[in-house]
C-alpha cells in the first residue's frame, strides 16, 4: 500500500493515475471531502480527510501502508515543518520507503522554495528512513496557464528574458518515474534528476509551439512589475508572488538546466518532446 501526499493537485492526481494504471494500491490525503470523488474515480483506494501538518492524521493514514510519496503544496512557508512531522510519523510506524517530490537543483539559495527542499532533503538524509528523492524539472504543463495569450494572441508572455534557457520535463513523465520508483526494487537510497529536456530558451519553445500549432508564436518579456499585479489581482498568496519573483530572477540571471540521462533510463525511453507535449496538450486551444 502506497500513501501520496499532496494528492489533490496537478502533480498527485498524475502520480496517482499512473499508479493506479500499474494496479498498485494508494491511498490518497487530502484536505477536504470535495477532492475526494475524483481520486477515487483516478483510482485511489481510499481517501483520508485532514491536514498534513496534523500529526495525528498519520495515525489513520500509515495504516497498512509500507510506501508514501510526499509532494508538498508549491511553495508552502512551512515545508519544513510539515516535512518533519511526515519524516517523524514514517520512523514511528517503521515505514518501508520514503520517497519525496524535490525540485531541480535545490541548491539554489537564490529561491528560497528551492533551498527549504534541500533542507527537508538534508532531513531525509539524517532520519535512518530508506528514502528516494526526485528532483524534476519545471512541467511544460506550467505553459498551459498562458494558453489564452497563445491561443487568442498568438504570444506566449513569460516573466524573464526570452533568451533564458530552462529544462522542462512532461508531468506524465514524472509520475512514470515515480511509480517506477515506488514499485520497482532499488531504488532506495537514490537521488535523481528528472528532466526531459535540454535547456530551450524562450525563443525556441515559442518556435516549438509554433510548428505544433500551425502559427506564428511570439515570446515576449513580461515586465516583473506587470506580472506582480497580475498575480496580486488574481489572489495568489503574499509569499507565493514574493518567492515566483525570487525565482524569476533567477532564471533571469542562471537559467535552470539538467539532462534527461536518467530519466531516459527511469521510464525505458525517450522522455517527450516539448513539441509532442504541445501538440498533445495545446493543439486544441488554438
Amino acid at each position: 500500500m502506497i500513501l501520496l501526499t499532496g494528492a489533490a493537485g496537478k502533480t498527485g492526481r498524475t502520480v496517482l493515475k499512473a499508479l493506479a494504471e500499474r494496479d498498485q494500491k494508494v491511498i490518497v490525503l487530502v484536505r477536504n471531502n470535495k477532492q475526494a470523488g475524483d481520486l477515487l474515480a483516478l483510482g485511489a483506494v481510499d481517501v483520508i480527510v485532514g491536514d498534513m501538518e496534523d500529526a495525528r492524521v498519520y495515525e489513520k493514514a500509515l495504516r497498512g501502508v509500507k510506501s508514501l510519496y510526499h509532494i508538498c503544496p508549491n511553495m508552502h512557508p512551512r515545508e519544513l515543518s510539515i516535512g518533519g512531522t511526515i519524516i517523524q510519523a514514517a520512523i514511528n510506524h517503521k515505514l518501508d520507503h520514503f520517497v519525496y517530490h524535490s525540485v531541480l537543483h535545490p541548491q539554489t539559495e537564490k529561491m528560497p522554495h528551492h533551498w527549504n527542499k534541500m533542507r527537508l532533503e538534508e532531513m531525509i538524509f539524517e532520519s535512518g528512513l530508506e528514502f528516494t528523492i526526485l528532483q524534476p524539472a519545471p512541467y511544460m504543463q506550467n505553459i498551459l496557464a498562458g494558453s489564452e495569450a497563445i491561443s487568442k494572441e498568438l504570444i506566449y508572455r513569460v516573466p524573464y528574458p526570452v533568451t533564458t534557457r530552462l529544462s522542462m520535463v512532461d508531468l506524465q513523465d514524472l509520475a512514470r518515474a515515480a511509480a517506477t520508483v515506488l514499485i520497482e526494487p532499488d531504488h532506495k537510497g537514490a537521488t535523481y534528476e528528472i528532466v526531459g529536456t535540454g535547456g530551450l530558451s524562450q525563443v525556441a519553445v515559442a518556435e516549438q509551439l509554433s510548428l505544433a500549432l500551425g502559427h506564428n508564436i511570439t515570446a515576449v518579456e513580461q515586465p516583473l512589475n506587470e506580472w506582480r499585479g497580475t498575480a496580486e489581482s488574481s489572489g495568489m498568496a503574499v509569499h507565493q508572488v514574493e518567492a515566483l519573483i525570487k525565482m524569476f530572477n533567477y532564471y533571469a540571471r542562471y537559467g535552470l538546466e539538467g539532462n534527461s540521462n536518467v530519466l531516459s533510463w527511469l521510464i525505458n525511453g525517450k522522455p517527450n518532446s516539448f513539441y509532442n507535449f504541445a501538440k498533445r496538450d495545446l493543439a486544441e486551444e488554438i
